[in-house]
């Protein structure tokens, strides 16, 4: 049985992470007209499933929890050895799926060789390894159903207090306590780091490195 509750409580309330707007009934030539409108540099990320289009705003608990699970998978994955081509938020659109996200994080890491070097094409490239999103507040957007539909073999999901791990089975996403990428490693480390990371972020990587090389 999956677990809801984190092992290690959060140390403080959680505020409204994003600032969200939706629109119905956009078909897909409509979608990438409005992208085409926005600012490429801008900080709103867009999310757009069969009709709906959901635009992000993320506050400081958002971008501290995107960017500090960021740093935990790049740790683990330089302590481990492991190979890694970091997607951030770039657009993953599926126009034959009726399907576009931007993503918080996206890797590439059993796959990377395969796309190493060069840009990704995602009408033959395999999708990304490892999607992660935080939505502390409510979202419109089914992104279990959106990210089973793009392929995503691994999903990650944090609401500002529990962090779920998906795995894709027959085009569908089972949640599971222990991430397929990173086997052996429990879900309280990443609870623990967070927590020592809003103290002293260079502590808490710190602390984790020397986690990780205990246990090799």
């Amino acid at each position: 049985m999956v677990s809801a509750a984190p092992l290690v409580s959060q140390p403080i309330p959680q505020p409204v992470g994003e600032r969200r707007v939706v629109f119905h009934s956009l078909d897909w030539q409509r979608y990438q007209a409005l992208r085409a409108t926005l600012s490429p540099d801008r900080n709103a990320r867009l999310t757009y499933s069969q009709g709906t289009l959901e635009i992000t705003m993320p506050l400081e608990i958002h971008e501290f929890s995107a960017r500090l699970i960021e740093k935990f998978i790049w740790i683990l994955v330089a302590e481990l050895g492991m190979k890694l081509k970091t997607m951030g938020s770039t657009t993953l659109d599926r126009e034959a799926l009726d399907r576009s996200a931007e993503p918080d994080n996206a890797y590439y890491i059993q796959n990377q060789p395969l796309v190493a070097g060069r840009d990704v094409d995602l009408d033959q490239d395999p999708p990304p390894d490892l999607v992660v999103e935080v939505d502390i507040t409510h979202t419109d957007v089914d992104k279990l159903r959106l990210y089973a539909a793009i392929g995503v073999p691994e999903f990650w999901r944090y609401n500002g207090e529990v962090w779920r791990i998906y795995r894709l089975q027959d085009a569908v996403y089972q949640e599971v306590e222990i991430s397929p990428t990173f086997a052996d490693i429990p879900k309280s480390r990443l609870y623990e780091f967070l927590a020592a990371a809003r103290e002293d972020e260079m502590a808490a990587e710190q602390d984790l490195r020397l986690w990780v090389r205990s246990r090799r």
